[in-house]
């Protein structure tokens, strides 16, 4: 069940805002996001939270200014997504401006299983012998691997965003958000934003012993193209301060002052830098990067981001587009099989969706699992098999659902059945022996029917309300793209009546429209759907500028109709 609503907004803050000088629209908008004041829009890098706020931040800096200063040699370990392979080049990249030595290694995702376990840290011995590792996006919960590292003589400085479990690793540093005693005002920072902190602070303490001056210190916000890539590839929450960061990172985008590799990516995608967005990063060159983690090797989505060879980034960027092209075709079937495996699902008997398959492929069982989140709005687990009669899950969830909490208690519940499990609110993953995948479904569901209510199972499109008929306009949506919207700090959805003049289907797939109000007509699409429509129509929608022959006319892109 779907059905639209219309948040709400204090009248009082909107006219605030408004008389602040923002756009009577975007005034409401705002209001409606939570916005009181017209300060928390303002995107100068001076107005980020500074670094001294982040628990044991001034200690890493210290730490890492020793390090530098005796020519210790340090090595990032990386987790294999997108944020992970840009918390990796922004630390690769800032950690070599302040002069350490340092280099990297990424996981591989069949092998070696998620964070800094004990064998990626023999294999990082083995093959960098560093004195030190860094990890990027994990390490919060890698307390083998810490205890490993620790064991063969190697410190270990965990940078990451995960929630910790009721222990934390023995590392020499943990700088995270997460971790109990942090009064950080935003838990939202991604790994690349922890790393990107981190990199303030060393350098803030490079400054205090000499080695730099205002003058000559590294310029930092070269990094922020990585840092916006990351944090927006990453669903974490655009706060204020995430907005600013991601903000920063954009304008350098549409300036051209951005690494080899993103340019690369962006031209590989037919997407156009001068008019960079938060959706051009999380739909075309996020996922590109994350197919690298999926079906291959992360190291190529690191080298793109780490080379300044611009021959060398198109090269790979195109290579990324392949696998990336490749993943699609993976993950439409194991869609197919999943929809086979559900074909008599009940959403009426059941508030999770928990689906195993012999032949499905564990890079890509995260994006079919939020596939079908959406299909059937529910938690959903898609399990693949990996070695030794063990399957690993990646799950996605629902608003109110708090899936790394859901698993915790199932593995109170019944302490054999889980092996490993780690995650956060939204999104998490786990490791079962195949034959208890029965019984972890039931009590899976079992939290799930104690936690949910009926209404939380029903899919609410969000919606801004009506929008006056002047604002239908290219002005007005150059004016909202060049806005910061994302997880969190929804994108404007607008909802009216309509009066439907013509429909039709387009490549069997699409729903082409012509609607009208007050008189005046709109072209329309609603992607997916085929349904026929009644002629009276209340329609929630996107303003999109649609560019067609030369001549850019406004069209509504359709969220849902009732």
């Amino acid at each position: 069940m779907t059905r639209i609503s219309t948040r709400p907004y204090s009248f009082r803050d909107s006219e605030m805002l408004r008389q602040s000088g923002i756009h009577p629209v975007l005034a409401r908008l705002y209001a409606a996001r939570g916005v009181k004041e017209a300060s928390e829009l303002r995107s100068e890098l001076p107005q980020l939270i500074t670094p001294d706020q982040l628990l044991h931040v001034r200690q890493a800096a210290i730490y890492l200014a020793d390090a530098i200063a005796v020519g210790k040699k340090m090595c990032i370990v990386a987790d294999y997504d997108c944020d992970g392979a840009t918390a990796c080049a922004v630390g690769l990249r800032g950690l070599r401006m302040m002069g350490a030595q340092v280099d990297y290694i990424v996981p591989d995702r069949q092998i070696h299983g998620y964070g800094l376990t004990p064998e990626i840290v023999a294999l990082t011995r083995q093959e960098k012998a560093p004195d030190i590792i860094v990890t990027v996006d994990n390490g919060i919960a890698s307390i083998d691997g810490v205890a490993a590292a620790n064991a063969l003589g190697i410190d270990v400085v965990v940078t990451d965003h995960h929630l910790p479990a009721d222990t934390l690793p023995d590392a020499a540093v943990i700088v995270n958000p997460n971790q109990p005693g942090c009064g950080f005002p935003s838990k939202n920072l991604a790994g690349v934003g922890v790393m990107f902190y981190t990199l303030l602070a060393l350098r803030a303490e490079l400054r205090q012993r000499g080695v730099f001056d205002q003058q000559n210190q590294p310029k930092l916000d070269v990094l922020l193209d990585l840092v916006a890539l990351g944090t927006v590839a990453d669903v974490v929450k655009l706060d204020a301060n995430n907005r600013i960061l991601v903000a920063q990172g954009i304008k350098r985008m549409r300036a051209g002052r951005m690494h080899a590799g993103i340019a690369a990516l962006f031209r590989v995608a037919g997407r156009e830098p001068q008019q960079a967005s938060p959706f051009d990063l999380g739909f075309a060159l996020g996922p590109r990067i994350n197919a690298a983690g999926r079906l291959s090797d992360m190291s190529l989505g690191i080298e793109c981001l780490t080379t300044d060879d611009e021959g060398r980034a198109w090269h790979i960027a195109q290579e990324l587009n392949s696998i990336n092209a490749d993943r699609k075709d993976i993950e439409r079937e194991m869609q197919d099989v999943a929809l086979l495996h559900l074909d008599d699902f009940q959403p009426a008997a059941s508030n999770t969706i928990t689906v195993f398959d012999e032949s499905w492929h564990q890079g890509v069982i995260g994006i079919v699992a939020s596939r079908l989140k959406d299909k059937f709005y529910r938690p959903t687990i898609t399990f693949a098999p990996g070695d030794d009669g063990i399957i690993k899950g990646s799950g996605r969830s629902i608003p109110g659902f708090h899936l790394r909490d859901a698993l915790d208690l199932v593995s109170k519940h019944a302490p054999n059945l889980i092996m490993k499990f780690g995650g956060h609110a939204m999104a998490a993953g786990l490791t079962l022996r195949a034959e208890n995948f029965d019984a972890f479904q039931k009590a899976f569901e079992a939290v799930a029917q104690s936690w949910l209510q009926a209404d939380q199972l029903e899919r609410i499109v969000e919606t801004d309300g009506p929008l006056e008929d002047a604002y239908f306009s290219t002005d007005f949506i150059s004016l909202m793209d060049a806005q910061v919207w994302g997880q969190g700090f929804a994108p404007p959805i607008f909802c009216d009546e309509f009066k439907l003049i013509s429909q039709r289907i387009l490549k069997e797939r699409h729903l082409k429209m012509e609607l009208e109000k007050n008189g005046k007509r709109y072209d329309a699409i609603w992607f997916g759907h085929t349904d026929s429509l009644p002629e009276r129509i209340s329609v929630a929608f996107r303003l999109d500028a649609n560019t067609y022959n030369g001549v850019t006319r406004v069209q509504l892109l359709v969220e849902h109709i009732e």
